[in-house]
């Protein structure tokens, strides 16, 4: 695929090379590089992969995507190689990936379930309704990839965008016509979930989880995390028991659909 065609919904800067650079694949681990593919320089919490652009150049990668400038020495020892600047390259990474698989979420109902607790047990069952109404469902979360005839371990909740995307385009190629996934607030923070649109969100529960080093700094900024998800549906489905609901909502822009036991007005009660 040309290069111009996977930058076709994002704001970059060409530094140097060609959008018609051909792109047979995108990667973001420097060791798995193979000639001809398009590189995304992240800033990590540990590591910069901004440090192996001459090393994956030398593996034959085509493009790179950065987020900061390169010494200006190593740009003029990478002469052949297409150079495009982004504001984040995590976001980008995501909407790179989402072009190269053919945008799949499009050709899927997506369910996302957010929450502290219950999101296995949430995804399984509404799978399992899905299922019953005769649709072929596809999922994704802690228990790994499901969709009719397999089933494979993942490392994360939520995988990284360009593993998210092949799967997505995994489960569309199988005929599945509906995709329920656990969207964790790293997920969210890390834009691996960037440029996929729900059908459905659902909140579950939230509860001090995932804060400290390398996770949220707060459980205020956990819980913001959380919430995007309702800026990203149709419809969000949520628990109006939990006391965070009302914080989690704050900038929701979907349909509300509220559920519990002991809340005075909800449109489900269990």
């Amino acid at each position: 695929m040309l290069l111009k065609q996977l930058l076709k919904n994002l704001d970059y800067t060409l530094v140097q090379g060609c959008l018609n650079t051909e792109v047979t694949d995108i990667y973001y681990d420097s060791r798995k590089v193979t000639p001809g593919g398009l590189f995304v320089c992240i800033v990590g919490t540990q590591r910069d992969s901004h440090d192996y652009a001459a090393d994956v150049a030398a593996k034959g990668a085509a493009v790179l995507a950065i987020q900061h400038d390169l010494p200006a020495e190593v740009l003029a020892a990478l002469p052949d190689v297409t150079v495009v600047k982004f504001e984040s390259t995590r976001y980008a990474m995501a909407l790179l990936s989402t072009a190269y698989f053919g945008r799949p979420a499009l050709e899927m109902t997506m369910v996302g379930v957010t929450g502290t607790k219950g999101k296995t047990t949430t995804t399984h069952m509404i799978k399992a309704v899905l299922e019953a109404a005769g649709h072929k469902v596809g999922m994704v979360g802690t228990n790994g990839v499901y969709y009719p005839g397999h089933h494979y371990d993942l490392n994360n909740t939520t995988p990284e965008s360009y593993e998210l995307q092949k799967i997505l385009r995994q489960l569309a190629d199988a005929g599945c016509d509906a995709c329920v996934m656990e969207v964790s607030s790293q997920g969210i923070m890390m834009d691996r979930v960037a440029g996929i649109h729900y059908k459905v969100g659902v909140f579950t529960n939230l509860y001090p989880d995932h804060i400290g080093p390398g996770e949220h700094s707060s459980f205020e900024e956990y819980r913001s995390w959380k919430g995007k998800l309702f800026q990203r549906c149709d419809v969000g489905v949520v628990n109006a028991d939990d006391p965070n609901t009302e914080a989690l909502l704050e900038g929701h822009t979907c349909k509300l659909v509220t559920y519990g036991i002991h809340a005075p007005k909800v449109d489900y009660r269990a």
